[in-house]
C-alpha cells in the first residue's frame, strides 16, 4: 500500500518531541531566572548573588575592607566576586541543559542553535 506512511509517523514522533523541548526550553529559562549562585572573592569578604542566567541580584560586602586607601583592592573584590557568580551561574545554566537534552536522548554536549 503506501510505504511512506511510516515516515510520516516517524516525523509526526520528530515534531512532538521538537514541541515538548520547547516547552521544557521555556520552563528551563523560567528555572534559571530563579536559581541564584553565589560568587565570593577575599576568603568571603565580597559574596555576588546572580541568577543562574547571570543576572546580579545582590552584593554583600564585610565592612571591614572599607579603608580609602584599599580602594582598588575592594573593587578588585568586587569585579572578582561578580566574575565568579557569572561563571558559576554559567555553569549551571549548562547543567540545567544538560539534564533535558539527555532526556531528549541528545548527546549531553549538543550546544542548541539560541
Amino acid at each position: 500500500m503506501l510505504k511512506g506512511l511510516g515516515q510520516l509517523g516517524d516525523m509526526a514522533k520528530m515534531m512532538k518531541q521538537a514541541q515538548e523541548m520547547q516547552t521544557k526550553m521555556t520552563d528551563m529559562q523560567e528555572e534559571l531566572h530563579a536559581m541564584t549562585v553565589t560568587g565570593e572573592s577575599g576568603a568571603g569578604l565580597v559574596k555576588a548573588t546572580a541568577s543562574a542566567k547571570g543576572e546580579l541580584k545582590a552584593l554583600d560586602i564585610d565592612p571591614s575592607i572599607f579603608v580609602a586607601s584599599e580602594k582598588e583592592v575592594v573593587e578588585d573584590l568586587i569585579l572578582a566576586a561578580i566574575k565568579d557568580a557569572q561563571s558559576k551561574a554559567s555553569d549551571k545554566a549548562q547543567s540545567e541543559m544538560a539534564k533535558i537534552t539527555e532526556g531528549l536522548g541528545l548527546p549531553a554536549d549538543f550546544k542548541m542553535p539560541f
